[in-house]
């Protein structure tokens, strides 16, 4: 069975669960506690390297990084199929997830960061910029989603990249303006209403 290193509260974990799940995959949840540290236990270090989550284990083989992982899960178990066929397509999601990767979700890591110390500690200038961040980040969301329901026009790996940080806008009242984003919050909607948004919480 496919062994999932994972971490509940871990955006890029959701999103390995949130693909495993949209794939009806089993596989097993082991937690590892990065409020404990265990990512740099000696044991866990044999597994990734760098001392991150998520990793995952398919009968021995184990990759990690959430964005390779969800690639290798892809390749592995095409059906059902959350990449598009084409080459333009799956260069489309590929760059709309690593905009996720590599600027949306660095900016709630940022609130939560803040978020962990005592109140009096914070960095209110920095949380008040990382929502400016987030926000502005719908800016090209909503271009991408123009005319689509999903942001290659199917459900795709970037969608479910974006999925596991949909929550955390509601957590850290970061509105998302009906009128001016009309396109994202319809979509925003679809993808909790996927079964795999609630199954991949924990």
């Amino acid at each position: 069975m496919i062994k999932l290193y994972t971490f509940p509260p871990s955006t890029n974990s959701r999103k390995v669960r949130i693909a495993l799940l949209e794939k009806g995959l089993e596989f097993e949840r082991i937690n590892v506690d990065l409020t404990k540290r265990e990512q740099k236990n000696p044991d866990y270090l044999k597994i990734h390297p760098f001392g991150q989550i998520p990793a995952l284990d398919d009968e021995g083989f184990v990759v990690y990084d959430s964005t390779v992982i969800n690639e290798y899960l892809e390749d592995e178990y095409p059906y059902p199929a959350l990449m598009p066929k084409d080459s333009e397509g799956r260069a489309r999601a590929r760059m709309m997830e690593d905009f996720r990767d590599s600027y949306f979700n660095g900016y709630f890591v940022h609130i939560i960061q803040e978020n962990r110390k005592p109140e009096g500690e914070r960095d209110s200038q920095r949380i008040d910029n990382a929502k400016v961040e987030i926000t502005k980040a719908f800016d090209r969301i909503e271009a991408e989603l123009k005319g689509k329901e999903y942001l290659v026009g199917a459900f795709s790996l970037a969608d479910v990249a974006f999925m596991a940080n949909i929550e955390l806008l509601d957590r850290f009242s970061i509105p998302v303006d009906p009128v001016k984003y009309k396109n994202a919050v319809a979509w925003i909607a679809r993808l909790k209403a996927r079964p795999s948004f609630a199954a991949s919480a924990q």
